[in-house]
Parts: structure tokens; C-alpha cells; sequence
């Protein structure tokens, strides 16, 4: 299904879930939420968002190095303790069902994030893994151009 059919298919909610996807992403610095974006979608193998969130994440100055380390941020040393405190929080949410353990990550949530910055973090993670399962379970690819004008065209 290509992303315009999905708008199309349900126009109403799908404005909703899109405006409420960019008022969460406005509420967070960008690089960090491209960031968390980048590694649910690795963790769902969302090619789709991996691609678009990647692109974004370059648009907001983002370094090739940084992206391309994320699969392994627990071992590159190019990511603050704030932004390893959100990929921890990312990997544990997105890995849930896996009985991924949640205190560790938890305590360094705690340690670098406000309360509001928490929530607003649990927002976007679970925001992205839904885009990750829409896009995943309707078989989407979407060139990042055509996504921005969808997203447009649908707030």
C-alpha cells in the first residue's frame, strides 16, 4: 500500500495520528529524535523509516559517522550520555515483548531527562514504532520527498 492509498483509506484518523506524530517530534530537539527514530526503525527493520528518518537527520546536521553507529551506540563513542539515556529508553520500550530489562534504562532516563522530556521521549518511541508497523505491515517504501509532502498535505 503506498502511503497515499493509507491517507486516502482513512483520511480522519490518519490527519490525527500525522498531527499528533509532528507535535510530538516538535516537542523534542531534532537530532535526538531523529536518533530514536533511526534506532526503532532499526530494531522493526523499517527500510522505509530507517531511509526517511536518516535523510531527515542529515537535513538537521547530523553526521554520516552518527547514523551508521547506530546499530552499535553501546560501543561507539560519538553519542552523549543524554543521547545513549534516550537509545536505552528506545531499545527497552521498542523491546518490550522481549522482556527487555527496563530499570537500567529506566535510572539513566531519570538521570538525563526531566519529567516532561520522559514523557515526551515515551511519546516518540511509541509514535515511531507505530509508523514502523504501519509501514512495515502495509509493505510501504516511500521516497522522503513524497513522504514530507504527504505529511504536509495531511496536517
Amino acid at each position: 500500500m503506498k502511503v497515499e492509498e493509507l491517507l486516502a483509506a482513512c483520511p480522519d484518523l490518519m490527519k490525527k495520528w500525522t498531527a499528533t506524530s509532528m507535535a510530538i517530534a516538535g516537542s523534542l530537539d531534532p537530532k535526538l529524535m531523529h536518533l530514536v527514530e533511526i534506532r526503532a526503525s532499526q530494531i522493526n527493520s523499517c527500510a522505509n523509516c530507517i531511509n526517511m528518518h536518516a535523510q531527515s537527520a542529515r537535513e538537521h546536521g547530523e553526521t554520516e559517522q552518527r547514523i551508521y553507529l547506530l546499530s552499535a551506540w553501546r560501543e561507539a563513542p560519538c553519542y552523549t550520555d543524554r543521547e545513549r539515556a534516550a537509545l536505552a529508553w528506545t531499545d527497552a520500550l521498542t523491546r518490550i515483548s522481549e522482556g527487555a530489562p527496563m530499570e537500567g534504562a529506566r535510572a539513566l532516563l531519570e538521570e538525563h531527562f526531566s519529567q516532561e522530556e520522559q514523557i515526551k521521549l515515551t511519546l516518540m518511541i511509541n509514535i515511531i514504532n507505530g509508523w514502523n508497523r504501519i509501514a512495515v505491515g502495509f509493505g510501504m517504501f516511500a521516497d522522503p520527498a513524497q513522504a514530507k509532502a504527504n505529511q504536509a498535505a495531511a496536517a
